[in-house]
């Protein structure tokens, strides 16, 4: 089975979101710079837009497990921020975002130079967002799909970000 794909950006066919606050951009991109779990890990937020958000993580050796592979939580952590910063881009002003839950498969050993997480937001709501991810692992410039997740967000008013 071959689990490559061409490009991390058409994975999924990206529905057109209106964002809930117009200083949405700014307000997922200082919110990243907060996220201390981020920083220690050396992730860096590559792309965001309205529901889409992409981090990208490079290999460094304290990020693997016994095989030498990026450690699942690793991968889990960085398609869990993805996909709730896609869903944070679409909520109202003064709003949080939490993660309730998600769901990850595994389709590959994080086996490569650099980890690719692109989260998208299949439905937003009031309340909850559902949004999914994907992971690639870059190998010798090829990329292996490495994981998928499915999560639910809640919006919490008028808890922002601190």
């Amino acid at each position: 089975m071959d689990t490559s794909t061409p490009h991390p950006a058409h994975a999924l066919a990206q529905a057109r979101f209106e964002p809930g606050d117009p200083g949405w951009a700014a307000k997922v991109r200082e919110s990243f710079q907060r996220q201390q779990v981020m920083a220690l890990l050396g992730a860096e937020l590559a792309e965001v837009g309205p529901g889409r958000c992409e981090i990208r993580l490079p290999y460094r050796e304290q990020l693997t497990q016994q095989h030498g592979y990026f450690h699942a939580g690793i991968i889990s952590t960085i398609v869990d921020s993805a996909g709730g910063y896609a869903g944070f881009s679409l909520m109202p002003a003064g709003a949080g975002v939490l993660t309730v839950e998600y769901k990850l498969n595994l389709l590959a050993p994080g086996d490569g130079d650099l980890l690719i997480a692109v989260g998208e937001v299949v439905k937003p709501g009031k309340n909850l967002v559902i949004a999914r991810g994907d992971v690639w692992v870059r190998k010798q410039e090829r990329l292996i799909h490495c994981a998928v997740m499915q999560q639910t967000l809640m919006t919490m008013h008028g808890r922002e970000d601190k």
